[in-house]
């Protein structure tokens, strides 16, 4: 639970032998998509417009990104890889300050629903293009799902929770909850703000606990 999962996609190291024009190209397709994003909501934004404006042909797109979905991953890239950092970095200090397995699972919860927020257009857009995998490594999914079921499990053992809970069961729910597509749902057409949502969530935690 506590090792670091490498997501960084935005910035691989090129392939041995890769040419420098295809890393050139590979910056400007993710500059005029953060470009055009600014100035557009994601969704409206199609694979047509990033080619017309980069200046590249459409297979050079497709090699680089093959979905929207990819790219808008690619740029929040190292958001998300920072938030990976300081959410661990966290975890860290709070086990040597002697916290619980619950205060460090409600501590995350609250923080990934702070990410879920600021970065919502793109990870909605890249959920839309069918990045939303719990089941697949190097993925932000994979990460904060492994988090939560090993805190879960901590959680269990150290006789906070109840001992028949099945933790993957329950990590799939709260990270269903935090789904961008659900999550823009809940504040667009429920009226929740970000830190009601983030009240609610760990509530629902918190009324797991063993008495």
């Amino acid at each position: 639970m506590s090792e670091q999962i490498p997501l960084n996609m935005a910035e691989e190291p090129p392939a041995r032998g890769e040419r420098s024009d295809a890393v050139a190209n590979r910056q400007r397709i993710l500059a005029v998509a953060r470009e055009l994003f600014a100035t557009r909501p994601p969704e409206r934004i199609n694979m047509s417009d990033i080619v017309e404006k980069a200046g590249i042909g459409r297979g050079t797109l497709y090699r680089n990104f093959p979905t929207k979905g990819e790219i808008c991953l690619a740029l929040i890239d190292e958001e998300i890889a920072a938030f990976q950092d300081d959410v661990l970095k966290n975890l860290r200090e709070m086990t040597m300050q002697g916290a619980t397995p619950l205060q460090k699972l409600d501590v995350f919860l609250d923080a990934l629903v702070h990410f879920t927020a600021v970065h919502n257009p793109l990870l909605r857009e890249a959920q839309r293009h069918g990045h939303n995998f719990f089941d697949k490594k190097m993925t932000p999914q994979f990460w904060q799902h492994a988090t939560v079921n090993g805190l879960l499990e901590t959680a269990v053992a150290a006789g906070q929770l109840p001992p028949d809970l099945d933790t993957v069961y329950l990590a799939d729910l709260f990270l269903a909850s935090l789904s961008a597509q659900i999550f823009h749902f809940q504040q667009e057409e429920r009226g929740y703000t970000t830190e009601q949502i983030s009240q609610k969530l760990r509530a629902l935690l918190r009324n797991l606990q063993c008495r």
